[in-house]
């Protein structure tokens, strides 16, 4: 059974919430302030976290921030926010997704439900390529079993270039799959400095990469194998 946390300071709407996901495979605990919550954190094991912006003692952003320097606790917004850089804002933070106010209850539902599914497909996800390991659910990366230190940028890039192994990705389609959710506007300077610094991290001689192939004129592609 998954547990889900509420942290809403309208105590209806909060109870609303619980009403409406409440059923036999989640768990609903209830908190109506920060404080409240690191309590209920503390001493319970969390799947999912539904935390609102605007609190009596303190911004769900900043605590989103925190939560994210230990945890990889799926997050979702819950605001009255809907200004765009707020919403970008929240994502370049941690978030997981970003509902603003009023919201339908039934979407509210499918989309936790969408989260906790992406949560438990990352949760075994462990893939071993030679002396690379990449654990993609811990988030956690290693090469000869030194810990690597990548970037959220990068973590997302080889993550598409992983799991699509084999196949061509253009540089748009990087692009918009790893920048999509955290700027208006991204440049393609941004992908080529991001390949590089990938390759240096990963590859035992980047200037000429054993991992991530340029096709020149069209993209990138994972080309080693066989992945475990």
């Amino acid at each position: 059974m998954k547990t889900l946390l509420i942290v809403e300071d309208d105590q209806s709407l909060n109870k609303g919430i619980a009403l409406s996901l409440a059923h036999n495979e989640l768990h609903i605990e209830q908190a109506y302030s920060l404080a409240m919550a690191d309590q209920i954190i503390s001493s319970t094991q969390i799947d999912l976290i539904l935390l609102d912006v605007n609190l009596p003692d303190g911004s769900g952003l900043d605590y989103c921030e925190r939560i994210r320097g230990t945890s990889q606790v799926p997050i979702i917004f819950l605001t009255a926010n809907d200004m765009e850089p707020d919403i970008v804002t929240g994502f370049a933070l941690g978030a997981d997704d970003y509902i603003t106010k009023p919201f339908s209850l039934m979407i509210l539902r499918a989309r936790v439900m969408a989260v906790l599914r992406r949560s438990d497909a990352l949760t075994h996800e462990r893939i071993v390529v030679g002396l690379l390991e990449f654990d993609f659910g811990k988030m956690e990366y290693f090469k000869n079993g030194r810990p690597l230190l990548l970037s959220k940028s990068e973590q997302k890039l080889l993550r598409i270039l992983v799991t699509n192994r084999g196949n061509i990705l253009t540089r748009e389609q990087l692009i918009d799959r790893t920048w999509s959710q955290e700027a208006v506007f991204v440049d393609e300077n941004a992908l080529t400095v991001a390949i590089k610094r990938l390759r240096a991290k990963i590859e035992e001689e980047p200037s000429s990469p054993q991992y991530i192939k340029t096709v020149y004129g069209l993209g990138y592609t994972w080309t080693e194998g066989p992945v475990l």
